[in-house]
């Protein structure tokens, strides 16, 4: 891929640090000899705080992306939207991730994170996962930081570390692209 002044511009339809710094952190991997510029907007989900099902969760980060290329000029576009649903086996937490470049969309989504029953209903009852962890462990902004996955997994894994997974599966096909 050419880039202009061998510079990837990248825009994050969130202004989340950890956010930008996933899509960042996948830039730069997959692309060692360019520098990257990315940022994020405020782009809206048009969806609840708290996406509630696989459905809507998905259709947030479409949403975002979306408004960043209608509204912005970049090599990539790139949207992450967490949300919980309440599977067959019980209550998770994942992430749709939705990244774009010129006409193609692709999407990934990240692994599952069970959650607690008593968490999942208080999210039912109108509450969003951030606080709610915030409350549960005396922890202030998590979902700018590790997360719900870096509470519950006791720092082994992160909510950034998450996206950044799902972020690289996604670039696949602009890798590949005689492939797909």
């Amino acid at each position: 891929m050419e880039f202009e002044n061998n510079t990837v511009v990248a825009i994050v339809g969130s202004k989340n640090p950890v956010k930008i710094s996933a899509f960042k952190d996948t830039l730069a991997r997959i692309f060692p000899q360019q520098q990257i510029d990315c940022r994020g907007v405020d782009a809206p989900s048009l969806v609840s705080e708290q996406p509630m099902s696989e459905k809507e969760t998905y259709q947030g980060a479409v949403n975002r992306v979306k408004f960043c290329q209608s509204h912005f000029n970049a090599d990539f576009y790139a949207a992450m939207e967490g949300g919980v649903d309440d599977f067959e086996y019980g209550p998770a937490t994942f992430a749709y991730v939705v990244v774009s470049a010129q006409s193609k969309l692709q999407v990934g989504r990240s692994a599952n994170l069970p959650i607690p029953e008593s968490v999942f209903s208080h999210l039912q009852q109108g509450e969003e996962l951030g606080p709610l962890m915030d409350k549960l462990f005396g922890t202030s902004n998590i979902k700018q930081k590790g997360g719900a996955i870096g509470l519950l997994t006791n720092g082994l894994e992160t909510r950034g570390g998450n996206y950044t997974q799902a972020l690289t599966l996604a670039m696949a096909p602009f890798l590949h692209a005689d492939r797909f």
